[in-house]
């Protein structure tokens, strides 16, 4: 037997054996139970007389039009969602490159000359057309780990894309809250500035006629500027919130001012949606949760590759196609084929970068796990948060309502007493702003309501669901 021979026969040999031990060193660690540390129930009380409604069509269940064109808008011209489009793209390019490292790789090529060699020999030319093969085994898995770390990534950035739409969602639609509530606001507090330049001015002719101080017309005068100024600046936070509608949807400022006339101070209302009454149902639901998962399993597949990418290579080369050659009137055509050189290539010192590496992969696998756990944690407190916010806003409802009821009689008696001359004009302004005082805080719980809502659509996931993201890649899957 010839040396070369013999070494061939212990190189092939030594793969082997370094195949056997890599494939029982390298494991795929799957991501954690979407379960883990979930409790088994919400310890915040659950809304009631909620309907089960579909939260992707949420929105246009609001019976308010406008806001459903804002929404519409700003995820069409949000730059967040166009980052996470991009992220998309890039992310589909490196799971089709990753998996094409999978295949053989063909490639063709052809070529002429025309030469001659020497003065005795006539001229001769050569034409060739082939086809080259060249493929990686992956014996230790390195590509197929490859591949399974861009499919993960792949469908993270598509449910965070998901993510990114209900975010812009949920701000614009409390931003569209809150200017409705300051409209409202204004209303009541042009109505208060009335109350108290009224008793400003009554107080002032009752000084000048003697029959009060004045310091008690200087109070009542501070009084009514100090509503004015309140007003004013109520107006300034309106015109504030619509500028950010201006800048989240790109809406043209003149033609959203006409259009916020219809349904001046008029507050949207959400309707009602149930939350599973398993904690991990629920959670299941969130975009970003399986992203996270997504990221496990990732940083998993990647330190299965950083570990696979210590052990040798083996690749196999081979070639295809016809060879022409015209020489001297004598042509000759045929084809040729090689296969080979079977290639193994053998990791023996670098240093220590390959082994460094695997221990950053690993070290970001657990990181992920933690992060993971951590956004489950975060995704259980936003919804409980929400739910402690609904049902704070129900308990109040009763005791906001009875005080408003009696503040509207209370004034109701106070402006008959006044007309038929049993009150003064302080009474029946004091009456008015306890009035004014407790329809602010009507609509203020209308509004706290709402955004409470809006919170619990987008702790609960926004009606995405994990088979949007499968729906979206069957077409892709091999």
């Amino acid at each position: 037997m010839s040396r070369s021979a013999s070494k061939q026969r212990s190189v092939t040999g030594l793969a082997f054996a370094l195949l056997i031990a890599g494939c029982a060193s390298t494991s795929q660690r799957p991501a954690r139970d979407l379960g883990h540390n979930v409790p088994d129930e919400w310890h915040a009380q659950l809304p009631h007389h909620g309907e089960l409604s579909d939260l992707s069509v949420w929105w246009s269940q609001f019976n308010d039009p406008l806001l459903l064109r804002l929404i519409e808008a700003g995820q069409r011209v949000s730059p967040t969602l166009a980052e996470a489009t991009a992220r998309v793209g890039d992310a589909r390019a490196n799971r089709t490159a990753q998996r094409a490292q999978l295949l053989p790789l063909l490639d063709a090529g052809s070529n002429g000359s025309r030469a001659r060699s020497d003065l005795v020999q006539p001229v001769a030319t050569t034409s060739s057309a082939t086809v080259n093969v060249s493929w990686e085994l992956d014996l230790f898995g390195a590509n197929r780990a490859g591949a399974g770390a861009a499919q993960a990534s792949l469908e993270s950035s598509q449910a965070r894309w998901h993510e990114a739409r209900i975010l812009v969602a949920a701000e614009i639609a409390k931003t569209y809250t809150e200017l409705r509530l300051c409209e409202a606001l204004i209303d009541q507090a042009e109505r208060e500035v009335d109350s108290y330049e009224q008793t400003a001015h009554v107080v002032s002719l009752l000084a000048r006629a003697g029959f009060e101080t004045n310091a008690a017309a200087d109070q009542a005068g501070a009084g009514a500027a100090q509503s004015r100024s309140g007003l004013i600046e109520q107006r300034a936070s309106c015109d504030l919130l619509v500028k950010s509608l201006v800048s989240l949807t790109s809406e043209d400022e003149t033609l959203l001012r006409r259009d916020l006339q219809v349904g001046e101070a008029t507050l949207p209302t959400p309707v009602e949606l149930t939350v599973a009454a398993v904690p991990a149902d629920a959670l299941a639901q969130r975009p970003d949760i399986f992203a996270a998962a997504r990221d496990v399993e990732m940083a998993s597949a990647e330190a299965d590759r950083a570990e696979a990418q210590r052990w040798p290579r083996i690749t196999l080369q081979g070639s295809i196609g016809n060879l022409r050659m015209e020489s001297g009137g004598v042509t000759t055509d045929g084809r040729v084929w090689s296969v080979g050189p079977v290639a193994v290539t053998m990791p023996l010192f670098d240093g220590g970068a390959r082994k460094a590496n695997a221990t950053a992969a690993h070290t970001r696998y657990e990181a992920s796990t933690v992060v993971y756990a951590a956004r489950l944690r975060e995704a259980i407190r936003e919804v409980e948060s929400a739910l402690v916010l609904l049902e704070s806003a129900a308990s109040r409802d009763n005791n906001v309502a009875i005080a408003a009821k009696g503040f509207a009689s209370s004034y109701a008696a106070v402006d008959q007493r006044y007309k038929n001359g049993g009150a003064s004009l302080f009474e029946l302004e004091e009456a008015r702003r306890n009035l004014i005082a407790a329809e602010r805080a009507v609509v203020s719980l209308h509004r706290d309501r709402i955004v409470a809502w809006i919170d619990l659509y987008r702790a609960v996931g926004g009606g995405w669901s994990p088979d949007a993201i499968q729906t979206s890649l069957k077409v892709d899957r091999p």
